[in-house]
């Protein structure tokens, strides 16, 4: 990953931390809590692609397994994340943005459902089963109607900053191709060195058929010496 996508990815995610803890999760809401760190990853899932989404959505999901007041073993939300940035990484579109808000949407609310269930089905082999008595339903619920809600204000901005902060290959290539056209135009025109070349080609050219034309005149007189 380069410098600049590592510096956003680093602060957005922890200011997500940040606000996650200290505000969202003291909301004291029904069922689910909004889950901001989920959609920061998501928004840059859909720029950066399913690796950058991956790397992004372990060190986000490790930075929340370690945060207090986590209640869970370490690694977990990690992978939850991980595999959920790779996944919607998948779906990002070829020139980084999107034409219409129906797919991120859909995004989000698959993305919701899917941590939740991922999350319960970690839970339930390393024994935790706080799932079960909470209510699934109503978590998977909970969790796509406040992520929904929340993500028109956060992975538009997060994918604005994220393709702000990555460099324009095509305008990098078509500056590339005007500086080196004139380039070429500078040195055809304003040096004259391929003209000079060219000239002295066409000089080199007609001192050699000369000479050649010269040669074939003086062996017709030699031979005709000899024919007489």
């Amino acid at each position: 990953m380069r410098f600049n996508r590592m510096l956003l990815s680093t602060t957005l995610v922890i200011v997500a931390l940040v606000i996650q803890v200290t505000i969202l999760a003291r909301l004291q809401l029904p069922g689910a809590v909004p889950d901001l760190m989920l959609l920061t990853v998501l928004g840059f899932a859909l720029v950066y692609g399913h690796v950058g989404g991956a790397l992004i959505g372990f060190g986000a999901g490790l930075l929340a397994d370690l945060a207090p007041p986590a209640d869970h073993a370490a690694g977990r939300y990690a992978l939850v994340l991980c595999v959920i940035g790779y996944l919607a990484g998948l779906v990002k579109p070829d020139n980084g943005q999107l034409k219409s808000a129906t797919a991120p949407m859909l995004v989000v609310v698959a993305a919701a459902i899917g941590s939740t269930l991922l999350y319960a089905g970690v839970g339930a082999l390393v024994g935790d089963t706080a799932a079960r008595h909470v209510g699934l339903a109503g978590l998977l619920f909970t969790a796509a109607l406040y992520d929904l809600l929340l993500a028109p204000f956060v992975v538009p901005a997060i994918m604005a900053l994220a393709r702000r902060a990555e460099p324009d290959p095509l305008a990098e290539t078509g500056a590339a191709g005007a500086a080196g056209n004139l380039s070429s135009g500078w040195f055809a025109s304003g040096t004259g060195l391929s003209i000079g070349s060219q000239r002295g080609g066409l000089r080199g050219n007609g001192v050699r058929g000369r000479a050649a034309k010269a040669r074939v005149a003086r062996a017709g007189r030699i031979k005709g010496v000899k024919r007489l």
